[in-house]
C-alpha cells in the first residue's frame, strides 16, 4: 500500500500510478445531465443537445446530487456553480453527505463555507483541497471513501428560490479499501458574537479515532467597538487524547497558524492561505490544511482558537479618543482608555475580544457518524451577513 496525499491508505498501490488500470473499478459522473450517474444515461435530455445543464432548487427543496447503494467507491471531485453567489444564498444552501447507509450526515455545512468560501465572500483562490477559479465556482478534491454506499444532497433552507444550480460529482465504484480507511467529515460552527476568555471551538470535542485535516475560518470583527485594530493574536490550541486544561499542540498566533506572520494579507498556497483580507472592515477568510503535517488522534480531539486582540501606540491613541474599555488578556485587569491615567496604560498590549467567528472543520473518522451537534439553524447562519 502507498499512502495517498492525505496519508490514508485507500486502495491498492496501482491506484497511485497514472498509467495503471484498477481491476473492477468504474468511473461515474453524476450531474444534471445524468442524475443517477448510470452507464449510458448521460446527455439524453433535449435530444442530447445540452438539454439539462442545471437544476432549479426551490425554497425548502432537497435535491440528491449523487447516490450509490450496495457498492464501495470513492468520491474524488465535486464541482458546483450557481447563478446566485450572494453571502445569504451560500449560507442558506446546505450540503449533506452520508456514508454506508448512516442516517446521520458526516458532512453538514453551508455550501459556501464547506468549499472554503468563508463569510459567503466568493473570491479566486487555489489550494490543495479546495479552489475557486476566478471566484465563480466551487471545487473540492478531497478523497471520500465509502464501503457500501453514499448519498450527497443539497437543501435550499433560504427564502429565495435558486434558479440555476450546476454540478458534477465525480467518483469511482468498486474500489477496495484497506481495513483502516477512514470516513470524511466536515463540521460548521458560528459564534455571533464570541465570549471573552472562552476560546472559539473550531472543532468541539470529538470522540473516535482519526485525523484532523484542517479548517477554513471567517472573521467579521466588531469594528464599532474596537475600530480597525488587529484581532488575530489568539493561538490555535489542539487537545488530543485526554488533554484537559492544557492542549498538546499550540500555535503562537492566528496568522502564525496559517503560516504567515505580523498580521496577514491575501495569499493562497497549497496548504494555507488568506483569500479575503479587507483592511477597510478587518474581515478576513483564511485556511490551513494539515496534509504534510498530519494531526492524528486515537480517542478524542478538540480544536480551539483564542479571541485576543492587540494594541500598539497608534491604536492606543485611537482607543483613548473613542473611550474603549477592554480586559487585558494576561492579567485580566480592566483597562479604561478614557478614564485611566495615560501613564498607566502601556504602549503595547493584548486584550480579550468578542467578534463574529465562523468555520468549517474537516476530518477523517473511523465511523460514518460522529457525536458532534447538528448544523445550526439557517437564521443563525445568515444573521448579520448583509451588514458589512
Amino acid at each position: 500500500m502507498i499512502p495517498n496525499r492525505m496519508g490514508t491508505e485507500i486502495g491498492s498501490t496501482a491506484e497511485h500510478a497514472l498509467y495503471a488500470m484498477l481491476d473492477g473499478v468504474e468511473t461515474r459522473w453524476a450531474c444534471p445531465e445524468n442524475r443517477t450517474g448510470a452507464k449510458g444515461s448521460a446527455a439524453i435530455a433535449g435530444g442530447g443537445r445540452k438539454g439539462s445543464p442545471f437544476l432549479p432548487i426551490a425554497s425548502g427543496e432537497t435535491v440528491v446530487l449523487a447516490e450509490e447503494q450496495g457498492i464501495s467507491g470513492i468520491v474524488r471531485r465535486i464541482w458546483i456553480t450557481l447563478n446566485d453567489r450572494s453571502p445569504r444564498m451560500l449560507r442558506s444552501l446546505r450540503i449533506d453527505m452520508y456514508w454506508d447507509g448512516s442516517e446521520q450526515a458526516a458532512v453538514s455545512a453551508p455550501l459556501g463555507d464547506f468549499f472554503g468560501t468563508g463569510l459567503g465572500l466568493v473570491t479566486p483562490f487555489q489550494a490543495a483541497l479546495f479552489s475557486s477559479p476566478e471566484g465563480r465556482s466551487f471545487n473540492c478534491a478531497v478523497p471520500m471513501p465509502f464501503r457500501t454506499g453514499m448519498k450527497i444532497t443539497v437543501t435550499n433552507e433560504g427564502d429565495e428560490a435558486l434558479r440555476m444550480f450546476f454540478y458534477d460529482v465525480d467518483y469511482t465504484i468498486g474500489d477496495r479499501h484497506a481495513a483502516d480507511a477512514l470516513y470524511f467529515h466536515a463540521h460548521f460552527r458560528r459564534e455571533y458574537p464570541t465570549t471573552q476568555r472562552r476560546d472559539y471551538e473550531i472543532l468541539p470535542k470529538l470522540q473516535g479515532r482519526g485525523r484532523f485535516l484542517g479548517t477554513n475560518i471567517g472573521v467579521n470583527p466588531d469594528t464599532s467597538r474596537y475600530g480597525l485594530s488587529w484581532w488575530g493574536e489568539g493561538e490555535c490550541k489542539i487537545y488530543l487524547d485526554g488533554d484537559d486544561e492544557y492542549p498538546s499542540l499550540c500555535s503562537t498566533g492566528t496568522e502564525d497558524y496559517i503560516g504567515t506572520g505580523w498580521e496577514q494579507g491575501t495569499f493562497s498556497n497549497l496548504y494555507q492561505g488568506c483569500h479575503v483580507a479587507d483592511k477597510t472592515s478587518m474581515s478576513f477568510c483564511f485556511y490551513r490544511y494539515h496534509v504534510p503535517d498530519p494531526v492524528y488522534f486515537q480517542r478524542d480531539i478538540k480544536v480551539t482558537m483564542q479571541q485576543i486582540g492587540y494594541w500598539d501606540p497608534q491604536t492606543r491613541d485611537k482607543f483613548m479618543e473613542s473611550g474603549v474599555r477592554v480586559m487585558e488578556a494576561r492579567e485580566e485587569r480592566i483597562i479604561d482608555f478614557a478614564a485611566d491615567a495615560p501613564e498607566s496604560i502601556p504602549d503595547y498590549g493584548v486584550f480579550e475580544r468578542e467578534d463574529d467567528w465562523s468555520s468549517c472543520a474537516y476530518f477523517y473518522l473511523d465511523s460514518p457518524a460522529s457525536n458532534l451537534p447538528e448544523l445550526a439553524d439557517v437564521k443563525l447562519r445568515v444573521a448579520g451577513l448583509d451588514v458589512r
